[in-house]
């Protein structure tokens, strides 16, 4: 008799059974990890958006068509601004700040990253290729797009793994992207060649590369655990996401209150230093129980009905707009980044992919801002990296803001006070 397909749980376990070298944990059950296109040929309904925000698409972005809201015009316009969304979310995540910004002269482009939303104009398969997926890829779509506009240099802010693009954006090309806002996950640097090593001598590592194998140590830990940037890398995450028992549109709801200040555990901390013992005070869905899903992780926590409803900064009729383009797409496009880099640890070191190393030692010396919550624990999931940021990663450092009120979401959660520090900032350019 043929074997009874398995379940998600065992599908899950077969993942995480790779990191402790279980031996037959085969993949030949596991979802196929593809994000369905059926129709992202069209722009947002005009009623889905605030007043003066528009949805539109630009062709032959290095190569790919992507969808941007775009409000004001570079024709009067006192200077642009590009805003980059994160994980999983849409260029939607920044509907409060681009009218605010329009109103004040600003023409904002916020676009659908690649693999993300209807800028993923293609299926998107787990074993794709992912070289497009990239950082330095990232970047290139950054450039094309800005210059498709026609503007030569432009104000730059990112949140999330958004954040992370900015800041290699301005590391990359700091005459095109004249001043940077970050938010909700602090950049700790680029990485530090090997130095002082001709003469056979050790030499000096890069101080923020992390030695120990993380993944060996979450998972050797009582219970295992296991890093949710490694989930993000198997197989069977996209399915996890896109097929999860509860649906996408609760899943999100659930990951997104309890990132969010709403959930009464996130009372962050820094963690002091890179070890398995440290990472574990993490929140589950950061450091998991091995084996286990995000999907049902965060389903222990989904907001009761009377919650929801009380929850202003993020109304089910917003979260819809994102449910119902990951409910279409799957989230292998944003989940392809995480596959490009080799390690756990790797993304923490500064050099995230080899062919970043050719900015070793530089710095964003750009006018630079950063926001967050104060009830993010993403600020301080890579210990030290905040710390760094300040100190030595941005020259010019102009404000380090911590709202009280906010988790991971913060230019949602504290909308407000987030439109007044980045319109203060740019007006002080």
């Amino acid at each position: 008799m043929p074997s009874p397909p398995l379940t998600r749980r065992q599908l899950l376990r077969g993942a995480a059974a790779g990191i402790v070298g279980a031996a037959g944990a085969s993949r030949a059950h596991a979802a196929a990890g593809v994000t369905t296109q059926r129709d992202a040929a069209s722009p947002y309904a005009d009623d889905v958006l605030p007043p003066g925000v528009r949805s539109r698409f630009v062709s032959n972005v290095n190569g790919i068509r992507m969808h941007v809201l775009e409000a004001g015009g570079r024709a009067t316009a006192r200077a642009g601004v590009l805003l980059l969304h994160g994980f999983p979310e849409l260029a939607y995540s920044w509907r409060r700040l681009i009218p605010a910004l329009a109103h004040a002269g600003y023409h904002v482009l916020a676009p659908d990253l690649r693999g993300y939303g209807r800028t993923a104009s293609t299926d998107v398969r787990y074993d794709d290729d992912l070289r497009p997926f990239r950082m330095l890829n990232e970047v290139r779509d950054m450039l094309s797009l800005v210059s498709a506009f026609g503007y030569r240099e432009i104000h730059l802010a990112g949140h999330d793994f958004g954040s992370l693009v900015a800041s290699w954006c301005a590391i990359a090309r700091p005459d095109v992207f004249r001043s940077v806002v970050l938010m909700s996950a602090p950049f700790g640097g680029t990485a530090r060649l090997p130095f002082g090593t001709a003469d056979g001598s050790p030499g000096r590592e890069a101080a923020d590369a992390p030695a120990t194998d993380i993944d060996a140590d979450l998972a050797a830990l009582d219970p295992p655990r296991w890093h949710y940037r490694r989930f993000y890398a198997t197989r069977e995450a996209n399915d996890d996401l896109w097929r999860a028992p509860q649906g996408v549109h609760d899943f999100l709801r659930a990951y997104y209150h309890m990132k969010s200040a709403d959930w009464s555990g996130n009372q962050p901390e820094p963690l002091g230093e890179w070890s398995a013992a440290a990472l574990a005070r993490l929140p589950r869905y950061y450091v998991l129980n091995l084996g286990r899903g995000m999907a049902e992780t965060v389903a222990e926590h989904m907001p009761s009905p009377a919650e929801i409803a009380a929850c202003e900064w993020l109304p089910d009729d917003e979260l819809r707009v994102y449910s119902a383009e990951y409910e279409r797409t799957g989230f292998q496009g944003g989940l392809q980044w995480y596959r490009s880099v080799s390690s756990v640890s790797s993304i923490f070191g500064g050099g995230i992919n080899a062919d970043l190393q050719v900015f070793a030692g530089r710095t964003i010396d750009q006018p630079s801002l950063f926001i967050a919550g104060a009830h993010d624990w993403g600020i301080h999931q890579r210990p030290g990296a905040l710390e760094r940021m300040e100190t030595q990663a941005c020259t010019d450092l102009r404000g380090l803001h911590l709202l009280d009120g906010a988790g991971h979401w913060v230019q949602q959660e504290k909308s407000a006070e987030v439109n007044r520090l980045v319109l203060d900032f740019l007006r002080s350019l």
